[in-house]
């Protein structure tokens, strides 16, 4: 069965949260100050329909292996948008779909007018963080913005 990226839509609610949370509790961050308790994180269709803002989903038939997305969070300097809720499936990981994930979320930034991209993570996320990298996301020493995600201690940004 094919895989696809599309646009969150309003059925991946209850999916893609489920699937959030079950990454962060793999990963032993299943805490305050994440997406993980953010109320968001059950909305995400809703979430993603303030202006400047996008959500990709990659789906296998009626499954969501993950997401991600850009959102212009409140604070963050003109002209920047943060990368957001980044999360693949287990058995998703290594297709090259993050990367889709990834690339999809630049080209919606661009096409928003923005000119970087930040995000914010933790140091378990080796792999995730290697990608990003491989990006050319550049570490920074300190958060940006208003996500209220004050446990993430890995913040990074890009130029587009």
């Amino acid at each position: 069965m094919t895989t696809f990226i599309r646009p969150i839509e309003p059925g991946d609610d209850q999916q893609i949260a489920a699937l959030i949370r079950q990454v962060l509790t793999e990963f032993n961050r299943n805490q305050a100050g994440t997406v993980f308790t953010d109320p968001t994180t059950d909305k995400l269709y809703s979430l993603f329909t303030v202006p400047g803002s996008s959500y990709w989903i990659a789906s296998r038939g009626d499954q969501v292996l993950g997401g991600c997305g850009i959102y212009p969070t409140e604070g963050l300097p003109e002209g920047c948008a943060e990368l957001v809720k980044f999360y693949l499936d287990p058995s998703a990981r290594g297709l090259g779909l993050g990367k889709q994930l990834l690339e999809k979320s630049f080209e919606a930034a661009k096409a928003s007018g923005f000119k970087q991209l930040y995000l914010e993570s933790f140091p378990e996320f080796t792999t995730a963080i290697a990608l990003y990298e491989r990006y050319d996301f550049r570490h920074i020493d300190a958060a940006l913005g208003n996500s209220g995600h004050f446990a993430c201690n890995v913040w990074m940004l890009k130029d587009l």
